[in-house]
């Protein structure tokens, strides 16, 4: 049966919601290719985008290819030529296979032009000798490659010079498609234009106005050019306006979730933070003064603690900028009314430095002497517990009862949190570090622990997002950026060394800054020597530093790989200055905070983000 292309009705709803959109009328078998390809409705088909562009404008002689530089060989190139001769496949005996398998077919023949003759080559298409007999003329395009000596196309797509009728794939840009065994690429194609010629006007929901004033071209023209660009320009300036298009689609999407939960869910409504608060008091014990940043994120959060549906409020914040102080006041805010906070880090090393950082924020406050009822006076302590997978049972229990009766006001530890066995009181206040190393399904579990109403959510990162482009991707969350650091930090100086004459400058700054009282790490991209890589490692590499480099010093390590108890005394004596170079792997990566240590040597730092 013959292969029918649907007439779409005019204006395509390429920005409905959910709503299906106009099936494809496909019948035979590009239905099957179709269908591996996961498209079915017009708009599926005309978003099915090319993987890349190739210019297909330029025809070379083969005298040109002869004369072409070694850096430009291994590229594509175009030739008309016509077929001199082809030479039956073959199997060359070194290629035979074992019993069961195919042997590889080669196919060599000649190609001509009035300039000179090129030798060509396939491997396997044994149908090509069918389409290419000599005398044929055709025009050929793939890659020029150097043969013992002597140039060669090897595996050239082809396509027959035919009376009367335009080359498909000569001279113009070419998309490149995802295909299947069922439909190729130039059926892909065939099948686009064919929907394009019959569309009509592709619906634009941007208002003129605006699409002018955001340099954009109108949808149609760009989803046309795309696919069918007249120059490589085409391509560029179509691309920008269908990626604006699919993050507008995704922040419409993100934006309705976010305006039906604050219609929909019945959140915590917490009591504005008085002068006198918990929180506000934190602050004014603070043995630093808040940035303005800080100070900002702390009233943005605050105001959205006392609405009734939950908060769900990003906070971005590199290393150091003071994203735990404001983690801390908002936790502080709910504290206040009563309720529970919790706070979830990704690893042990980084929830044990949250215990750390957290109680001596809190005994600078309010003292070091906890009081255990939720509903005591302002100027109490609040409880703080630990919880993680290395938790000994017995002290895990007592947490456990603490937290299910009300007992502890903030619990930190890691995934442990959302675990069946944990219940809490009365949860008001989730935080979220290093968000990206969660699940949507693990964050969605610590929420569902609320009891009174589905708690507010805070969720950091220290990874560097623009605050334009965080709203893009976090469309659902209120975003708040602290983008200055504290007054008296100092900038950051990054060296690059390389060689042996590189590391020894290290190995010098490391001495001079443990020779002044300061600390250094020095990270490692692997745990263990590997047959398979020639990169140092850490253990290996703590052994050498001690014995060869270091000797008068004291060298701790930390990895993955170790018992938490070993790694947090490993990371007990480096805080104290006990020892003065830590080797460690990216266990380390989040949230390590030893203000002492002003060096980091990174090895193989190409293996690193």
């Amino acid at each position: 049966m013959a292969d029918v292309v649907q007439t779409p009705p005019k204006g395509l709803e390429l920005f409905a919601s959910r709503r299906r959109q106009t099936p494809l009328a496909i019948t035979g078998q590009k239905a099957k290719g179709l269908e591996k390809l996961r498209i079915e409705t017009i708009q599926d088909l005309l978003q099915h985008y090319p993987r890349r562009h190739v210019d297909r404008t330029e025809l070379r002689t083969i005298h040109e290819l002869a004369t072409m530089s070694p850096e430009e060989r291994g590229t594509e190139v175009q030739v008309l030529a016509r077929v001199e001769k082809i030479a039956s496949p073959f199997t060359p005996t070194r290629n035979k296979k074992p019993s069961g398998k195919k042997p590889t077919r080669i196919i060599k023949g000649r190609i001509r032009d009035t300039t000179g003759s090129i030798a060509v080559t396939w491997f396997n298409l044994t149908w090509v000798t069918r389409a290419l007999k000599p005398g044929t003329e055709a025009f050929f395009y793939g890659k020029l490659e150097s043969f013992r000596g002597s140039l060669q196309m090897t595996m050239p797509r082809f396509e027959l010079v035919r009376t009367g009728r335009e080359p498909f794939n000569v001279g113009r840009i070419i998309p490149i498609y995802p295909a299947t065994a069922d439909l190729s690429s130039d059926e892909v194609r065939r099948l686009i234009w064919a929907t394009l010629e019959r569309s009509g006007e592709v619906m634009d929901p941007l208002p003129d106005e605006l699409r002018r004033d955001l340099h954009l071209m109108r949808r149609g023209d760009a989803l046309r050019l795309y696919h069918f660009p007249d120059d490589m320009t085409d391509v560029e300036k179509a691309e920008n306006r269908l990626v604006f298009d699919e993050v507008f689609t995704l922040q419409l999407g993100l934006v309705y979730r976010k305006r039906k939960l604050e219609r929909t869910v019945r959140g915590i409504a917490h009591q504005p933070p008085a002068q006198d608060s918990l929180a506000e008091t934190f602050l004014a014990q603070l043995p630093f003064e808040p940035t303005k940043a800080q100070r900002v994120a702390c009233d943005e959060a605050a105001d959205d603690l006392v609405k009734s549906y939950p908060m769900h409020r990003l906070l971005e914040g590199e290393v150091g900028s003071g994203k735990t102080v404001v983690a801390l006041y908002a936790c502080l805010v709910a504290i206040e009314g009563g309720h529970q906070a919790a706070f979830m880090a990704p690893t042990e090393v980084l929830a044990e430095q949250h215990l750390l950082t957290v109680n001596d924020l809190l005994d600078r406050a309010f003292g070091t002497d906890e009081a255990r009822n939720l509903f005591a006076t302002v100027s109490r302590r609040p409880v703080v517990r630990l919880l993680t997978g290395s938790t000994p049972a017995a002290q895990r229990a007592e947490t456990l009862h603490e937290v299910a009766t009300g007992g502890v006001d903030l619990l930190i530890g890691t995934h442990a949190l959302i675990q069946d066995s944990v219940d809490f009181a009365r949860l008001g206040l989730a935080v979220v570090d290093e968000q990206h190393r969660f699940g949507v399904h693990q964050r969605k579990r610590l929420r569902d622990k609320g009891v009174t109403g589905e708690p507010d959510i805070l969720v950091m990162t220290a990874t560097p997002i623009p605050r334009t482009l965080a709203v893009s991707i976090y469309g659902d969350l209120d975003v708040s950026v602290l983008d200055e650091l504290p007054h008296g930090r100092q900038p950051i100086s990054t060296r690059l060394a390389l060689g042996s004459a590189g590391r020894s400058q290290a190995y010098d700054l490391i001495r001079a800054e443990v020779s002044s009282g300061r600390q250094a790490f020095i990270v490692y991209a692997l745990r263990d020597e590997s047959d398979k890589s020639e990169l140092r490692s850490a253990k290996a590499e703590a052994k050498r530093l001690a014995e060869e480099v270091f000797v008068d010093l004291s060298i701790g390590l930390v990895h993955g790989d170790m018992k938490s108890v070993d790694k947090e005394s490993a990371m007990a004596a480096f805080r104290a200055n006990t020892t003065q170079v830590l080797v460690a792997t990216t266990v380390i990566e989040v949230g390590v905070d030893v203000p002492n240590a002003t060096v980091m040597l990174i090895e193989d730092a190409d293996r690193f983000g």
